[in-house]
């Protein structure tokens, strides 16, 4: 957030001795307004809202230059004036930014500043000079957007490998309230996903505009082939993690070698988290995944335990299309399961302990599933469990 208000700062005052000193304007206060509003301290699109804001500015000045020139200011004047503005927006662009810019210009129009001469036509080359200078700003003071997505990733990769470890021990210990845990914050890991994502496109944003960062764009590449399969793999430790805590309370075995191949998974997740940090081919994560998805095979554990079998392969695939090959590659370096038609089992409701009854949160969630990459016995767990699997099936 310090470069940010560093940004606005310095490009907030430069704006407004350009629209002033240089194009004479007597009061360019959009400028500087333009200036904090492009650049904001939040993450992600400030080229778009480089483009909303002029619009926006535009559209309510043109607006309130044209209806109160002739019908003069007042209560009804500005009502109609702002109604008119934003409905004009609206139409061009759903954008919020656009709509609330086109409506606030034209209330400044209708209200402090009444049309006159060429000061409608001031005030859009104001904001054009204020979203440039907020441009330049971030194109010469940038933050750096190499520690920008390294900061933000370190969370999506080290929630990964928590979920994994987590649901590993709950496993061996066969412990259903260990499994609850991790569920509990694979859940709660939307919010590293979504800050990762905005860092990436802030991120990528910098490297685009900014001269003296232009050459990092190869180093978050690898970031950006990795986002979309860790969200996946987040999703599919979701669903592991419910089936875990079924599986645990019930009688049936788990595979003893599991625990094993999810630790190692969740150790290969944060090689492949340092490898991109350093700007390394993500090669030394690759060969832990492929080992273990060299060990997998095709015996059968039950319903339950063939679930998180068929979760843990989905998650393989998903680490290694974050490493950066193929789909159909990574799919074929599983061997085929040997899937076999069983009826579907009844529905689990809970579970109990020696102090009594216990109610486990095992409630089907949407979001456990969706998106997420579901093998064909995972796709029949989750339609048992109620929830819609996503649509890559292997």
């Amino acid at each position: 957030m310090a470069p940010s208000i560093g940004q606005c700062a310095v490009g907030a005052a430069i704006a407004w001795l350009v629209a002033k000193d240089l194009l004479g304007h007597s009061r360019p206060f959009f400028a500087p307004i333009a200036v904090v509003i492009c650049i904001g301290v939040g993450l992600g699109q400030r080229l778009r809202r480089v483009v909303e804001l002029v619009v926006g500015v535009s559209l309510g000045v043109g607006v309130g230059d044209l209806l109160v020139s002739r019908i003069g200011s007042g209560a009804w004047q500005i009502a109609l004036v702002v109604a008119l503005a934003m409905a004009v927006a609206v139409l061009l662009d759903s954008g919020s930014l656009i709509v609330l810019q086109a409506g606030s210009s034209a209330v400044l129009v209708a209200t402090l500043l009444p049309p006159s001469g060429s000061g409608g036509f001031d005030r859009m080359v104001d904001a054009l000079v204020g979203g440039l200078m907020g441009l330049a700003a971030v194109a010469l003071l940038p933050t750096s957007p190499s520690a920008l997505a390294r900061r933000h990733a370190k969370g999506m990769f080290g929630a990964l490998a928590d979920v994994l470890r987590q649901i590993a021990e709950a496993i061996e210990t066969r412990d259903p309230r260990l499994a609850t845990d991790a569920l509990e914050e694979a859940r709660g890991s939307h919010k590293t996903v979504e800050e990762f994502r905005q860092a990436l496109e802030t991120s990528m944003e910098i490297a685009t505009i900014s001269p003296l960062h232009r050459h990092r764009r190869p180093s978050l590449e690898g970031y950006e082939k990795a986002s979309a399969p860790l969200d996946h793999a987040l999703r599919n430790a979701r669903v592991l993690a419910r089936r875990a805590i079924v599986a645990l309370d019930g009688p049936g075995p788990t595979p003893p070698w599991l625990p094993r191949e999810l630790r190692e998974l969740a150790d290969a997740t944060l090689i492949l988290r340092d490898d991109l940090a350093h700007g390394r081919s993500p090669e030394r994560a690759s060969r832990a995944i492929l080992a273990v998805a060299s060990r997998q095979g095709a015996e059968r554990w039950g319903f339950s335990a063939d679930v998180m079998i068929a979760q843990l392969r989905s998650i393989v695939v998903d680490l290694l299309l974050a490493t950066g090959m193929d789909r159909n590659e990574a799919a074929a370096t599983l061997p085929m399961l040997d899937v076999h038609p069983e009826a579907d089992p009844p529905s689990d409701t809970g579970a109990q302990d020696s102090d009594g009854p216990r109610k486990i949160n095992t409630t089907p969630n949407e979001n456990d599933l969706a998106g997420a990459n579901v093998t064909s016995t995972s796709y029949r767990s989750a339609k048992v469990e109620g929830c819609e699997p996503g649509s890559a099936i292997m």
